[in-house]
């Protein structure tokens, strides 16, 4: 396990399932950990601690260092007071893993404004304003002349990347999610932070809500939460510093780094095209027609292309 003793974590969305996994991975592999969950219900009514506490109760308990933090990362100023917790706490941030999230599932129909409003909020706001905070941080700690190491995983969704019916909000917020995900590596690189993506599939509170996830089976569980804890801490080792902008799709054994949009089918004309001509070249090269695959096709092919642990 790569040595992450001196750094400073911040979990989002730490106090069950895949966070509460990513929180006891860094601190076991030597990191303090900042457990930030509002602890609220699947669809983010509510505030409870108790998770977040209960969590850095098995962090100690193991020998390691955590404090719990209750702030809403959907509130820009709840955001900064987390970083700044870190900070006081800790003397500073190296990691940041931004996880929280909710859902409210409805078809577009049906879906109402405070739903849509809501799981943008938590998502993808959520995952602008602690990054913006801690990128602040960074900024000013690369000026003074420090060379850093720092890191930003992010939390995106198969739903996100292959699309999902009945998801277009938390598709979207997860799809814009890795589109920040590149643009930030991008822009944070010269300060020495990297920012990645995964876009896991585990057996959570929120999953089983939504789809079949079949029988736990007996050993090796590929929707295990833990199952994506080892990415986040290799992508957080020093090693991993030329490692940036890249959406990590993860099922069990299987780490499949995904591209996005790629030139796919050209249709070009030197002279430039009309309405006309445009559509017959489409239904000559589409004669069954064109539509997304969705997210369980996505999946399956992205799985049959995998890097697979050996």
């Amino acid at each position: 396990m790569p040595d992450l003793s001196g750094k400073v974590a911040i979990v989002t969305g730490a106090g069950r399932g895949i966070g509460r996994a990513h929180a006891l991975a860094l601190a076991a592999a030597g990191a303090k950990v900042v457990v930030n969950d509002l602890g609220g219900s699947l669809a983010g009514e509510g505030a409870d601690l108790s998770p977040a506490e209960q969590v850095v109760a098995e962090i100690e308990a193991a020998g390691g260092e955590a404090i719990a933090d209750g702030e809403n990362v959907a509130d820009f100023e709840g955001a900064r007071r987390l970083v700044e917790h870190a900070v006081a706490a800790f003397g500073g941030v190296d990691i940041v893993v931004n996880n929280a999230g909710i859902l409210r599932d409805r078809m577009l129909v049906n879906m109402d404004e405070d739903e849509w409003d809501a799981v943008i909020a938590v998502h993808l706001k959520g995952h602008f304003a602690v990054t913006r905070h801690a990128a602040a941080h960074w900024r000013e700690r690369a000026k003074a002349g420090e060379q850093l190491h720092a890191r930003v995983i992010n939390t995106s969704s198969p739903s996100g990347v292959f699309g999902n019916v009945g998801q277009t909000n938390y598709g979207a917020a997860k799809a814009g999610i890795a589109g920040f995900t590149l643009i930030a590596a991008q822009e944070l690189g010269r300060y020495g932070v990297t920012v990645n993506c995964l876009a896991p599939n585990a057996r959570t509170r929120m999953t089983e809500e939504t789809f079949e996830m079949g029988e736990r089976p007996e050993g090796f569980d590929p929707l295990d939460p833990a199952n994506m804890s080892p990415v986040v801490v290799a992508l957080c080792a020093d090693d991993a510093q030329e490692i940036t902008g890249q959406v990590l799709h993860v099922w069990g054994g299987a780490v499949n780094a995904l591209q996005g949009w790629t030139s796919g089918e050209l249709f070009q004309r030197d002279e430039g095209w009309d309405a006309d001509g445009l559509l017959a070249a489409m239904l000559e090269r589409f004669p069954d027609g064109a539509a997304p695959e969705g997210m369980v096709a996505g999946m399956q092919k992205a799985g049959g292309q995998s890097l697979r642990a050996s």
